[in-house]
């Protein structure tokens, strides 16, 4: 009897340390809106990369991009975080001005991979006399939430093309969802501005009727005003077939970089952990592209020199780098003579 029930006690606790060893590690990712593109790409990344990583990766909503810096840097498990350039930028730049908070915060994270640019919307009731975005000087808008991504980029913008913050009276920090119902109701607003790349989820799920109830503002490179901005902001076009119920036709826009950043982690296991995931997201790339939200397909597995202050996180670059130069290439099929065609030899 007692033999028995030490070996059933010994295979039970066999048992258990087995399951502890195959246990995935905890992780998580933040992001910005429930409705956003970041959340849906750190879904896809969450499906389709961590779990060869041994990852189980928590994707978590947030005000966004400067809130995500904040938790990346403080938060317990948060590994990983959606930022855009122009607010990791702000952060290098108040660093370098002095600023120790702001150091702290921005100077131990390191970029896993560029992403995609994030289309920038201006959008303005339909009976507005607004047209482009160059005339929104002196109206009220709503930048969005305090700590989120596309406050820094309609407060730069705006700052970048006519010189002057907005004024205080003028702006307010509403959610996306708030701000558009003020905008065509008590119309204590001119403007709001969201960030998100498209088909951005907000902007999809509206009926044809929002046509008469709002519009989007089109962004003239070729203004005065407009090449102050293009210095931190690349042009884009807004493509009437991803919003089909309210464009009717292609509107140029302007966008800013996404990234993926991470700590500069470096003690074992998050290192090797890190390292695991950087390799899965090389080899699971293709299926991020085919199966994932359609902003993968403008996603390029490479490594760009980045800009000053800016550091890739080495482990991970080095898996990348490695991957990607192993990463077996489709040799294109030479062109089939018009006589090999008619014999049937190719296609």
């Amino acid at each position: 009897m007692a033999s028995q029930l030490i070996t059933t006690l010994a295979a039970a606790a066999l048992c258990l340390g087995s399951a502890a060893a195959l246990a995935a590690t905890e992780y998580k990712i933040v992001t910005a809106s429930a409705r956003g593109t970041y959340i849906q790409i750190a879904r896809d990344i969450a499906k389709f990369v961590a779990p060869d990583a041994d990852i189980d990766l928590e994707v978590l909503p947030s005000a966004g991009s400067a809130e995500n810096v904040q938790r990346m840097r403080y938060e317990p498990g948060v590994k990983f975080a959606m930022v855009q350039s122009d607010v990791y930028q702000a952060f290098l730049d108040e660093a370098a001005g002095g600023n120790v908070d702001a150091g702290a915060m921005i100077r131990p994270l390191r970029v896993i991979i560029p992403l995609y640019n994030e289309e920038i919307y201006f959008i303005a009731r339909s009976d507005s006399s607004l047209n482009y975005v160059h005339e929104i000087k002196g109206a009220k808008l709503n930048v969005g939430p305090l700590r989120s991504g596309t406050a820094m980029s309609a407060t730069t913008i705006y700052r970048q093309m006519f010189g002057e913050p907005i004024a205080d009276a003028n702006a307010s920090f509403l959610t996306n969802e708030d701000a558009l119902v003020k905008l065509t109701s008590d119309k204590s607003l001119d403007v709001v501005v969201i960030v998100a790349g498209q088909p951005a989820k907000l902007l999809v799920d509206m009926k044809p009727e929002a046509r008469q109830l709002i519009k989007l503002l089109k962004f003239d490179p070729g203004h005065p005003a407009s090449a102050a901005a293009l210095k931190t902001y690349f042009p884009a076009t807004v493509r009437a077939s991803s919003y089909p119920n309210l464009l009717q036709e292609d509107i140029p826009s302007v966008a800013v970089k996404a990234f993926l950043v991470t700590f500069d982690y470096t003690r074992d296991p998050t290192v090797g952990h890190l390292a695991r995931f950087a390799r899965s997201l090389c080899q699971n790339f293709a299926r991020l592209q085919a199966e994932g939200h359609p902003k993968w397909r403008e996603v390029e597995l490479a490594l760009p020199e980045l800009g000053r202050g800016w550091l890739y996180y080495q482990p991970m670059a080095r898996q990348l780098r490695s991957c990607v130069a192993n990463r077996p290439t489709v040799k294109p099929a030479a062109a089939c003579a018009q006589k090999e065609r008619i014999l049937g030899l190719c296609s």
